[in-house]
């Protein structure tokens, strides 16, 4: 059976885009992964080189019933990776979904032709709670929150774990918590242990072994249109996402 995760945290500037886009290239090239970009700002879409042209089908089209999710798929420069990609015009599902029936299952309902395609479905979520948002939660398995190592990172956890919680409660029970990833780490200050510490206290099952290190060459493949893999792939932070792959195909969400 082919697992979906969603990668999500209210909070902006967390790593999200850029855990999403890693762990789809790492675990691409172990099999098949679809990356789907629910974010209007098209981050996950232009990390891998990837645009979407004036009049060509986007998420967008899919979610408003007029393109299949088929049909909008594009392969990645990178192995084993395709890209469901998003444009600026997401931002309108915002309002063309808010007062439809089934506006918040469009993305679990597209998604199932499709599923058996793959071995793992990654959906990169806005940053902000919506209708977008919770597309991807309603379709997902299970959600892994990217946590930055930084002061405020535990409020915007905090956020997002009370969202989960109103997900099972409501259009999805089977939701799960795939894991808390510390990002951003920095070896140099006792701030970003005492984040990890203080996550692990608070979630010590769900937290995942491996941390992400700030890292220059995490920042710098989006502009050269690659993912840290075919970056650097022997960089510190595409090392890190490589062991981060290995522990969620540990944790089951790997067909």
């Amino acid at each position: 059976m082919t697992r979906t995760v969603a990668v999500a945290n209210q909070k902006g500037g967390v790593g999200k885009t850029t855990t999403a886009v890693s762990l789809a290239a790492h675990l691409g090239a172990a099999g098949r992964v679809l990356l789907v970009d629910m974010d209007p700002q098209a981050n996950a879409t232009s990390s891998l080189g990837l645009h979407v042209a004036d009049g060509t089908p986007s998420v967008y089209e899919v979610l408003i019933g007029r393109a299949a999710m088929e049909s909008v798929l594009i392969r990645s420069g990178e192995p084993g990776l395709t890209v469901a990609p998003a444009s600026q015009a997401l931002a309108g599902a915002q309002v063309d979904l808010v007062d439809t029936a089934d506006g918040d299952l469009r993305l679990r309902n597209a998604l199932q032709p499709v599923l058996g395609l793959f071995d793992l479905v990654i959906i990169d979520c806005p940053p902000a709670v919506g209708v977008l948002t919770v597309n991807a939660l309603a379709a997902a398995d299970a959600v892994l929150v990217p946590v930055q190592c930084e002061y405020l990172a535990l409020e915007g956890l905090g956020q997002i774990m009370q969202l989960v919680e109103a997900m099972r409660c409501g259009l999805n029970p089977r939701l799960d918590l795939l894991g808390v990833l510390p990002t951003m780490f920095d070896s140099r200050t006792n701030l970003s242990t005492q984040v990890v510490d203080e996550i692990r206290h608070y979630f010590p099952n769900e937290t995942f072994e491996s941390v992400v290190p700030r890292s220059v060459r995490l920042s710098e493949a989006p502009s050269f249109g690659k993912s840290i893999v075919a970056y650097d792939a022997h960089s510190r932070a595409a090392e890190a996402y490589a062991q981060v792959a290995q522990e969620i195909i540990a944790r089951g969400y790997w067909r």
